[in-house]
């Protein structure tokens, strides 16, 4: 039986990348994204905003891309695979990690503070709506782990799917 471990995040960058090189020359760079969701509490009927943290890790051509283009505060969108650790912490307990190894990196939002024309080398024009409004906000780069960057046709951002139960589901699921 085939298994998945995909990860899918759109979110916001919590601080700039730090950016290393391993002893072979792979390059490393490690970032946290800031996901949010929001409800209404039950008891007050308040709108309560959770946010969650990811630690999110980039490799090779991938990570100097990253630590290039992705700023704190930047909107990105972020295709991985979940990796799970272990350590001992300096005070003897051993401590679960949880990281995403990221195979696809797009910048999305605007292009505020990145230089050069619209469509050029780092991506397509973009608007300032930050998920909320019209679908979000466009694309910019879009690099391929393996792959070196290039220029390409934008690709539109996923947008967000209303929940609505089974109805969006294909009939030819596989179980």
């Amino acid at each position: 039986m085939a298994s998945v471990n995909k990860v899918i995040l759109i979110g916001n960058c919590g601080r700039d990348p730090e950016i290393r090189y391993l002893p072979s020359g792979q390059a490393v760079a490690n970032v946290s994204v800031a996901t949010s969701t929001r409800r209404k509490d039950r008891n007050s009927g308040e709108m309560v905003e959770d946010t969650q943290w990811h630690r999110v890790t980039f490799y090779d051509r991938l990570a100097e891309i990253a630590g290039e283009y992705v700023k704190k505060g930047r909107p990105i969108y972020v295709e991985g695979r979940l990796k799970y650790g272990k350590y001992t912490g300096q005070d003897g307990v051993e401590k679960n990690t949880v990281d995403i190894i990221a195979t696809e990196l797009q910048l999305l939002g605007s292009r505020e503070g990145m230089g050069g024309p619209a469509g050029g080398g780092a991506g397509g024009a973009g608007g300032e709506d930050e998920f909320g409004g019209g679908g979000g906000g466009a694309p910019q780069r879009r690099a391929p782990a393996a792959a070196a960057p290039r220029a390409a046709a934008p690709r539109p951002a996923p947008a967000p799917k209303a929940a609505s139960g089974f109805d969006d589901m294909d009939d030819d699921i596989p179980f």
